[in-house]
């Protein structure tokens, strides 16, 4: 009868789980303020809990994280945005020149060389009329937005839901914890605990971490190419080190802008180099300098294994997913290590020997 009991609990269980799975994958489109208030609560618990422990409430603790995030936010807002709007609007209008470029040079360059006939007049009307398309689709939208109103209404609630969510989640946040802790059946609860701390330390440590690298290269892109001289350097510069989550992503695609915005702006090959420059002093940075300062080898996912889970969570679950791919492979690699030691451990592993080994001994491979 307990055995039977114990049984009808775990399945009672596990289609508890599954079916909270489902409900949030199909409330997967309102949940973005509570994701990024979670993240937002998680990122700055360790401050603090650090203030709670020098006699500082929680709530006032919060609350001063909050101000000083605030008064960081607009100052950042008010020096950078006037500069970022300027420079993306030249980013933008260098794609127009960059086409004539492609027509008077590279085309008969082309022809010439290679004695394929190019027609760079169709290219021109397939852009023209395709842009128009978007522009048509845009403004529609637009249209549809100023007569509703729904999706503005429905963006400004999740910017006010933000902070308001990620407030009560940091100031709570042991008490959820606490709670947490307490549904969880007693026998397992030690190794569950466990894992959640291991999986804490290696997923705060990297996203802090990620995070920093992230602004540092932001910021060494940025100064490296204003001071080649590019006059759009700030925006390629702040663009590639926030897409640099994703390895070799940013690089690339801050070098081809770069390069294409130098060549127009300069009207020569050799400026090109100097932008090649500043992005091979940013890959050094990052490795040898931001990187092991900042993250380490908290997660030590290969970059090929980066790409293939970034991709994976944005084809399953969107813009979010790619935001939480590289945080949710942390946790599994933590699980998945803790399965490794378990079967390592186990009669099936160790071919009916019923002596347990400790985690790590590879005697049982010999």
């Amino acid at each position: 009868m307990t055995t039977r009991g114990s049984s009808t609990t775990r399945w009672m269980i596990g289609i508890g789980l599954a079916g909270l799975l489902l409900v949030a994958y199909f409330l997967l489109p309102i949940l973005s303020p509570f994701v990024v208030g979670f993240i937002i609560a998680y990122l700055f618990n360790p401050m603090v809990t650090r203030l709670d422990q020098h006699g500082v409430s929680r709530t006032w603790g919060t609350s001063l994280i909050f101000l000083v995030g605030a008064l960081l936010l607009v100052v950042g807002l008010i020096a950078l945005i006037p500069v970022l709007i300027e420079q993306t609007a030249r980013l933008v209008r260098v794609f127009p020149q960059l086409l004539d470029i492609v027509q008077q040079r590279v085309i008969p360059w082309v022809n010439q060389t290679v004695g394929v006939e190019l027609h760079v007049g169709q290219l021109r009307e397939l852009l023209v009329k395709h842009g128009e398309t978007i522009g048509k689709m845009l403004a529609d939208g637009l249209s549809n937005v100023s007569t509703t109103g729904t999706a503005v209404f429905v963006a400004m609630m999740n910017l006010l839901l933000i902070p308001v969510i990620a407030f009560y989640l940091l100031r709570d946040w042991p008490r959820v914890v606490d709670r947490i802790e307490r549904m969880l059946p007693r026998h397992r609860a030690g190794t569950v605990v466990g894992l959640a701390r291991e999986s804490d330390r290696m997923l705060g440590n990297f996203l802090r971490g990620q995070l920093a690298v992230m602004i540092a290269n932001g910021v060494t892109y940025s100064i490296g190419l204003t001071l080649i001289g590019l006059n759009t350097g700030v925006a390629i510069g702040m663009f590639a080190g926030l897409v640099s989550f994703v390895p070799y992503l940013g690089t690339i695609i801050g070098v081809l802008l770069a390069l294409i915005a130098m060549y127009i702006q300069a009207d020569s090959l050799w400026p090109l180099l100097l932008v090649l420059g500043v992005f091979g002093i940013g890959q050094v940075l990052e490795t040898v300098a931001w990187q092991p300062r900042f993250v380490g080898n908290e997660i030590g996912l290969h970059p090929v294994a980066v790409i293939f889970a970034v991709m994976a969570g944005g084809q399953l679950f969107g813009f979010f997913g790619i935001l939480l791919a590289l945080p949710v492979s942390a946790v599994l690699i933590v699980l998945g290590q803790h399965a490794l030691e378990s079967y390592q451990q186990s009669r099936y592993y160790r071919g009916g020997d019923e002596r347990a080994l400790p985690p790590g001994d590879d005697r049982a491979g010999d």
